[in-house]
C-alpha cells in the first residue's frame, strides 16, 4: 500500500497556539531556548520547531515543559477559542495576534507597550500604527 503524503504543510492552529504560549511563557520567565531545551532533554532547535509549530509537541514533552516553565499544562491552551474548530483543509495562517507575537519585533513591542504608563501616549502610538498601515494599504503594490 502506498502511503498518502500530506501536501498541506500549514501548521494546525492548535499547534501554532501551543507553540506561541510556550514562547510567551519562556520569554516571560527570561529563559533561553537553550536553557529550556537542556532542562527537558532536547536541543534548542527542537524548542524552536515547537515554538514555530513546525513540529507538534507530544503530551509528555508538554508536561515536562509545563514543569520547567513553572506553569500548568492548561496554560498552553488558554485563549485557544475557535482555533480547534477550523474546517480541515481550509488554509489559514495564524491569527493576527499570533503572527505579530511570533516575530522578534512583536515580542519586544508586546513586552514594552504595557510599560508605557500614560494612556494618552499608548493611544498615540496606536494611532501612528493605524496611520502607517492605512498608508501602506493605499499605496499600489510593486510587481
Amino acid at each position: 500500500m502506498a502511503k498518502e503524503i500530506d501536501v498541506d504543510r500549514t501548521p494546525n492552529p492548535v499547534d501554532l497556539h501551543v507553540g506561541l504560549r510556550i514562547r510567551l511563557r519562556r520569554k516571560e520567565l527570561g529563559v533561553s531556548q537553550e536553557k529550556l531545551a537542556d532542562s527537558i532533554g532536547l536541543t534548542f532547535q527542537q524548542v524552536q520547531k515547537y515554538e514555530r509549530a513546525a513540529n507538534r509537541v507530544s503530551a509528555s514533552k508538554l508536561w515536562e515543559m509545563a514543569r520547567a516553565l513553572r506553569t500548568s499544562i492548561s496554560y498552553f491552551f488558554d485563549g485557544l477559542g475557535d482555533a480547534a474548530r477550523n474546517t480541515p483543509g481550509e488554509p489559514e495562517g495564524p491569527p493576527p495576534a499570533h503572527a505579530f507575537l511570533l516575530t522578534p519585533e512583536g515580542m519586544e513591542l508586546a513586552a514594552a507597550f504595557p510599560k508605557i504608563r500614560r494612556a494618552r501616549v499608548r493611544r498615540r502610538i496606536l494611532d501612528l500604527v493605524r496611520a502607517m498601515t492605512e498608508e501602506d494599504e493605499d499605496e499600489p503594490k510593486a510587481e
